[in-house]
């Protein structure tokens, strides 16, 4: 079992975390390009953000959405 373990952990550390591994690396030696990749990340992140809140929007507008008090079962 313990090795069941040691496999995520060594999923994690030597696969999963390498592309943060690399830019903690190339902040060391260029802190602008990794700022730059951030940003990068960042104005993606507000993309979808943006596309999800228009798409909501746009289902809100056509009345698609059932709003009853029963549309849920955790209600």
């Amino acid at each position: 079992m313990k090795d069941f373990f040691y496999a995520i952990q060594d999923l994690f550390v030597n696969f999963l975390f390498t592309p943060f591994d690399a830019l903690r690396a190339l902040e060391l030696k260029n802190w602008f390009a990794a700022n730059t990749i951030s940003w990068i990340f960042f104005a993606i992140g507000m993309v979808a953000f943006v596309y999800w809140m228009l798409q909501l929007k746009g289902f809100n507008d056509n009345n698609e959405e059932d709003k009853s008090i029963s549309a849920h079962s955790y209600l």
